[in-house]
């Protein structure tokens, strides 16, 4: 089994790449969501995150992930409290998962944080989707954000030049959808495929 990691800044095009990747024959994995799942109710994520941070940041008996994103976002302490529940959840959810998928699967997974976690070990390969902040900004601002919104999430995340340095190649997002598709096409054909071979022998 190939594990790639798949990274970059937020508005670069994560989701893109990895739709066309499992159009072409991959297995996709979102951090996000298992995120998501490892901390739905009736979870031990849920009942940890709870215990620690306090009634407080329910909602109708859910956890208010806005609430919650505003508690850690400006306390480093939190923060590392809730990556410390969340991140070894999210890993036995995707070794759970992996078990089902057939011995030779590539398996490309969605990671935002890839530098930031320091987990570039885990995976076989890793690409990281770039694109000018200029560009992301407006996708961003098409997809509801404010600007003050958008500032502070890429603040947050590492630099372009931290992601390339965890990563082994860069796919470029600047142009159409069809010019993204053919590096992604490119990609597969002469490097994903190759290595899952490889590593099948």
């Amino acid at each position: 089994m190939l594990i790639v990691a798949l990274t970059g800044g937020i508005g670069a095009g994560k989701s893109h790449v990895a739709k066309y990747f499992h159009q072409l024959g991959s297995y996709v994995f979102d951090a996000d969501l298992l995120a998501r799942e490892a901390i739905e109710r009736g979870s031990k994520g849920f009942d940890e995150v709870v215990t620690t941070f306090g009634d407080s940041i329910l909602k109708d008996g859910d956890i208010d992930r806005r609430k919650l994103g505003e508690l850690i976002f400006s306390d480093p302490t939190a923060k590392a409290k809730l990556e410390s529940i969340v991140h070894p959840e999210v890993q036995r959810l995707f070794e759970a998962a992996k078990k089902s998928l057939p011995k030779d699967a590539i398996v490309i997974y969605e990671i935002p944080l890839l530098a930031e976690s320091n987990s570039r070990s885990r995976f076989d390969y890793a690409i990281t989707v770039e694109a000018d902040s200029e560009i992301r900004t407006n996708r961003l601002k098409e997809r509801g954000l404010a600007s003050h919104e958008i500032v502070g999430r890429m603040a947050a995340q590492a630099s372009r030049d931290e992601r390339i340095a965890h990563t082994d190649l860069v796919i470029e997002n600047h142009g159409d959808e069809d010019s993204l598709l053919r590096q992604v096409e490119e990609i597969w054909h002469s490097v994903l495929l190759p290595l899952a071979k490889n590593k099948a022998i």
